[in-house]
């Protein structure tokens, strides 16, 4: 696996987006972030430490050029509207990246990558809900960040889904601790901070063993990460 020196930040200006870009910034890494024109004020606080290559994130074209010499691309897939932004975000990542790139996904539980999730009926219920009200209105698909994660899966690149649990926002916590299935003992806390979710993306980059896998995460500090670890 490559040094990295120079990482993409794909969905910079959102909550989440933000947190990854201060992670990477504190090590060092030469920052390229990605977002809608119209959310580039977001990313003012950062001033010239980063570079921004403002359009759509599953604009081929966008991203082939914000992926130019990256080591790393982080990529928040996110479900909005009904266009396929999340498969077409990741396909756009997938076609252009640098062949040596590590590649690092963000997504929710709901994603499995071999079918050996065990999900509450709680779980179930809510994402079914929630993927109706979204098709419904016509503001997220959850189907289509379920295709973009089939894509990644296929892929011969050096990818990590990583799968969050519910995220709350406050003061990190710690490096969360992971599983390669929902429903293990150590997640049924299923909590963790937004800080420490991006905290986790950024180190993902230089863990070799999370290379083709999909691990689901939750607070270190959480009731059964202290129960389990």
């Amino acid at each position: 696996m490559s040094e990295i020196t120079r990482v993409c930040i794909v969905g910079a200006s959102g909550k989440l987006g933000r947190y990854m870009v201060r992670h990477a910034l504190d090590r060092n890494y030469d920052v390229v972030g990605v977002c809608r024109p119209e959310s580039v004020g977001k990313l003012a606080d950062f001033g010239d430490r980063i570079t921004i290559v403002p359009g759509r994130t599953n604009d081929s074209a966008v991203i082939s050029q914000a992926v130019q010499g990256c080591d790393g691309v982080l990529t928040v897939l996110v479900p909005w509207g009904m266009d396929g932004y999340a498969s077409g975000t990741a396909q756009a990542v997938l076609d252009h990246a640098e062949p040596h790139a590590r590649l690092v996904f963000s997504c929710g539980w709901h994603i499995s990558l071999d079918g050996k999730d065990a999900y509450s009926r709680s779980l179930k219920a809510q994402v079914a809900i929630g993927g109706r009200i979204g098709k419904w209105l016509r503001i997220a698909d959850l189907d289509d960040q379920v295709e973009a994660c089939r894509r990644i899966f296929k892929s011969q690149t050096s990818w990590t889904v990583v799968r969050g649990s519910d995220l709350k926002e406050g003061e990190s916590e710690g490096l969360p601790v992971w599983s390669n299935r929902v429903g293990d003992a150590i997640l049924e806390s299923n909590r963790t901070k937004r800080i420490d979710f991006a905290l986790f993306m950024v180190e993902a980059l230089t863990n070799s063993d999370l290379i083709q896998t999909a691990p689901a995460i939750v607070s270190c500090r959480s009731e059964s990460a202290l129960a389990h670890g």
